[in-house]
């Protein structure tokens, strides 16, 4: 936990809070902490600072807060995904927030399973969970908004037009003659497929529909090293900015 994440229900005034769940038992049992040490917070949705722990003890954590500077900047990339594998949403979902995206669509496609839809791990608390502890790696209090579109086709036709707005729409392809690379730290709308790809129906319908096809390099990838190829590449350029 490199920042403590503070929710509506914690305060109790206007610069203190009380912690009293597993925060707080991070806090003594993790960290180590006493009385008068400083701590990185942050407020759910809003600015991160410091925290002066004005006491603690078995009963909850007593935090006075200064917030005044704003969460990390946002991932140029918003993400379509086709639903991976229950076992492996957990960690994608984790990821998304590390790297600080605005925007990840999940949706369907020939090669994803329908059972996944069914999975527990779609369920809004299982969701906030996975993106908590993204947030809470990389010291963000912004979380990912995550979209579920069971259906491919409306998506594509009804939806996808209006989500790419004046941003290019890109989707991943190991045919396509574009890297992915040249629109590093350019704001985009990036369509990752399932375990062996989109099928050739869907890939012509998102290029029918605005999408441009890209490739990733020469091999072919998991889904979750797919992701974080995807969203190392496009804040590449962002990584090498002075400041």
């Amino acid at each position: 936990m490199n920042i403590v994440l503070l929710r509506p229900e914690d305060w109790i005034d206007e610069q203190r809070v009380l912690l009293k769940d597993q925060r707080a038992t991070h806090i003594r049992k993790v960290l180590r902490a006493s009385a008068g040490d400083t701590l990185r917070v942050g407020r759910l949705g809003g600015a991160c600072g410091q925290g002066l722990i004005e006491s603690l003890d078995a009963h909850g954590v007593v935090l006075s807060t200064v917030l005044t500077e704003a969460p990390p900047p946002r991932h140029p990339f918003d993400l379509v995904l086709a639903l991976p594998r229950p076992k492996m949403l957990r960690r994608i979902l984790r990821q998304c927030a590390e790297f600080g995206i605005s925007h990840l669509h999940l949706i369907h496609s020939a090669r994803v399973e329908k059972s996944y839809w069914q999975s527990p791990l779609l369920q809004a608390r299982k969701v906030e969970e996975a993106l908590l502890a993204g947030m809470e790696r990389s010291r963000d209090t912004i979380a990912p908004q995550v979209h579920l579109h069971p259906r491919f086709r409306p998506f594509i036709e009804d939806e996808l037009p209006g989500l790419t707005g004046e941003r290019p729409c890109l989707i991943t392809d190991m045919g396509a003659q574009e890297p992915l690379g040249q629109y590093a730290g350019t704001p985009a709308l990036v369509m990752i497929g399932p375990e062996g790809g989109f099928v050739p129906f869907e890939l012509e319908l998102a290029q029918a529909n605005g999408a441009r096809p890209v490739h990733l390099g020469e091999r072919t990838l998991s889904v979750d090293t797919a992701l974080t190829a995807t969203l190392a590449q496009g804040s590449a350029v962002l990584a090498l900015r002075p400041g």
